[in-house]
Parts: C-alpha cells; structure tokens; sequence
C-alpha cells in the first residue's frame, strides 16, 4: 500500500503503540508502595492488582478490538480504543478507593488493547513473512526501552504531584498517538479487504487458528513468556524494595535493565531472516532454563548482599532479554498463515495470551514471601514448559511438505 509514511516513520509510530503498554505498567511500579498504603495497609501485597487488572482488561479487550477493526477499518478502532483508555485514566485519576481504581484499570486495559492489536494487524497488512518479523522486532524494542524512562518518569511525577498525575501523564500519551497516526497514517485495511461483524465469520476464523497446530504451540508459549515479563513485574518493585532494601534506586536500576536488554530486539531483527523464529525461540528459552536454575542454585547458599543483588540485576535483565528474543517471532509465527483474517487472528493471539499471562502472573505475585523463590520457580517452570513446545513445533515443521 502507498502511504504517506517512510518506513522508519511508520516503525516509530507503531513502536509507540506497542509503548502504550509498557508506559501504563511500568511508570506506575514506584507508585505501589504509595497506593499499597492508602488503600491497603493491611495487605500491601494488593497493590500488585494495579498491574495485573490492567493486564486482564487488555486481555478482554483484545477478544473485540480485531474482529471490529477486521470489519470497521483499523484507524477508527484505535480511535475508539483510546478515548476509553484516556476517560478511565481520569477515573483512575479521581478514585478513591482500591476497588475503584482497580476497575479504572480494567477499562485502561481494555482501551490500551485497540493500539497494541491493531497496529499489529496494520503491520500485517502492509508486510509479511521474515520481513514482518524484522519489522515487529524493531518495534518491540521501543516495548523494552521504554521502561528505562518509565519508572524515572513515575518517580518524578509521583515526586511533583502525588501517584495521581501518572494518570494525567497516561492521558497526555494516548492523545498524541492517536493525532499523530491520525494526521500521518492512511487506513490500511481497504472496504473490500474487509469481514462483516457475524459470529459465524468470528467462529470460522477461531476454527482455522485453532486447526493449525503451529499457530496453536505459538500462542501457548507465547503465553509462557508474557507469564514470566509480567510476574517479574509484578514482584520486581517488592525485590526491590524489601529484600534488597533498594527501593530508593529501585527506577535507576529498572531503567539500567531495560537499557540493557533492549537490545534483544535488535539482536532479533538481525539474526531472525538468517536463522529463522523458531530456532531462535528454542535456543532463547533453553537459555532462560539453565540461568533461573543457576539463579535458584546460588541463592540456596549465603551470598553476600551485593553479590545477591547483582545476581538479581543479571537474572531481571535475561528475563527482559527473553521477551524480546521471543514475542515478535512468536507473533509472526503464529499471524504468518493467518494473513487473510489477520484482524481476528491477533485478537485470539493476543486475548488468549494475555489473560491467561495476566491470571499466572498474579497467582504467583500474591505468593510473595520476602524471597525470590516462588517468582524464581514459576520462571523456572514456565520457561521449561516453553522449551519443550517449541520442540514439539520443530517436530510438526518437520512433518510438513517441504
């Protein structure tokens, strides 16, 4: 399609799309502490419940977001996306009550979903292939950098104004994407290219995802590894905090990994056309196994608190590292047969994995104990899990015709 935008522009627009994410979890991480002690003292532990009803709104959300904009076009989806995103900010910036703002959370989520499925489908609209990996990869780094600045940036506001202006922030964000796509970017699914709104289409389309059994292993695993980013997030501020008492550096030392491991998308977009998704899914994954089973090792012995510490740093940033070897090709493998419903094809993707990431990561968040174990475990087992699906998708490859 011949549109106004060079690719490098329509990289960096979509980029802040799939920033919106990583901008509503991560600047708020330094404002649990504050929220954890007006709305729940007793229970501090709640406080993680900001994070992950986020993460399930954007997970219902998800579920409509592509058949709509399969039917509708892409651009007024993400119109209507982020006007919900930006009115439950201002509740969110109003409420006063934890269960309150957890549901101002939900609806955030699920106004943040337009953006992220969306622009997923843009991109499949106009590439495809290894090329539409490069692409995803490349912007999914941007998800990885953002959280360098995203805690400072909290930090900062909560520091001015109180954990209420992160809110106004989160409004002042989607208002700029949506004007710049909205004065740039040409509507990408044409009227004839487009699937009536029947659940009987819906259905057809859930059927021939669910039929192919490669599209079946990638969102599985793609679930593993959303599970391990997001129950690192959720615990990784109380770490932090209350068994390395960091919580003062805690946003230098969160922007320090993610400055590091952003560059694994990099990394991604250079090697993914020489050695393909999978392979590169498998060898990342075997990885996270041998580092979680060596961080669990030495921690069973008495480190001293800065070798502690710094094991922690290393392990947060492999997690990190992970997910940006793993989501875009993850993505692409599973969109890749999917192109003539491609609208559809990253609701279900995206529904089905960030709900079931969002219900693991908070199952395990709660289980917080002032150690590392239960968050080390469930990496340890989810990155096992997902070792062994990608074997099993390597296998299936194999069976197919050349």
């Amino acid at each position: 399609m011949a549109h106004r935008m060079s690719r490098g522009e329509f990289v960096a627009l979509v980029a802040m799309m799939f920033a919106t994410i990583a901008f509503s979890i991560d600047s708020i991480l330094p404002a649990l502490p504050d929220i954890g002690a007006q709305f729940s003292p007793d229970d501090i532990n709640k406080a993680q419940l900001i994070l992950t009803s986020f993460v399930l709104g954007m997970g219902i959300g998800t579920f409509f977001t592509g058949p709509l904009s399969d039917a509708f076009g892409r651009k007024p989806v993400i119109y209507v996306g982020s006007a919900l995103y930006i009115v439950s900010a201002a509740v969110a910036w109003a409420s006063s009550s934890l269960e309150m703002l957890l549901v101002a959370r939900i609806f955030q989520g699920m106004g943040c979903s337009a953006p992220r499925v969306v622009a997923m489908a843009i991109i499949r609209d106009l590439y495809s292939g290894r090329e539409m990996a490069r692409i995803v990869s490349i912007a999914m780094m941007i998800f990885t950098l953002v959280p360098a600045i995203a805690p400072m940036m909290g930090a900062g506001v909560i520091a001015l104004t109180g954990w209420r202006g992160i809110f106004v922030c989160f409004m002042l964000f989607s208002l700029i994407t949506i004007v710049w796509m909205g004065l740039r970017l040409p509507e990408s699914l044409t009227p004839e290219n487009r699937r009536p709104l029947r659940f009987p289409l819906m259905l057809d389309a859930a059927q021939q995802m669910f039929a192919h059994p490669s599209v079946r292993v990638s969102i599985l695993v793609q679930t593993l590894c959303l599970g391990m980013l997001f129950t690192m997030l959720t615990m990784v501020q109380q770490v932090y905090g209350e068994i390395h008492d960091s919580a003062h550096s805690f946003p230098f030392w969160f922007g320090f990994v993610a400055l590091m491991s952003g560059s694994a998308s990099l990394l991604n977009a250079a090697l993914v056309v020489r050695l393909g998704m999978r392979r590169i899914v498998t060898w990342v994954l075997g990885g996270q196994i041998l580092f979680t089973s060596s961080v669990l090792l030495l921690n069973s012995f008495d480190l001293s608190a800065n070798l502690s510490f710094a094991l922690f740093v290393s392990w947060q940033t492999a997690v990190f590292f992970m997910a940006g070897m793993t989501m875009g090709n993850l993505n692409a493998i599973a969109m890749e047969p999917m192109g003539h419903i491609a609208g559809m094809a990253a609701s279900v993707i995206g529904a089905v994995s960030t709900v079931l990431a969002a219900v693991i990561a908070g199952s395990i968040g709660l289980l917080f104990d002032g150690s590392i174990l239960p968050l080390g475990a469930g990496i340890l087992t989810m990155s096992t899990l997902g070792f062994v699906l990608m074997l099993h998708m390597g296998r299936i490859e194999n069976r197919l015709p050349a």
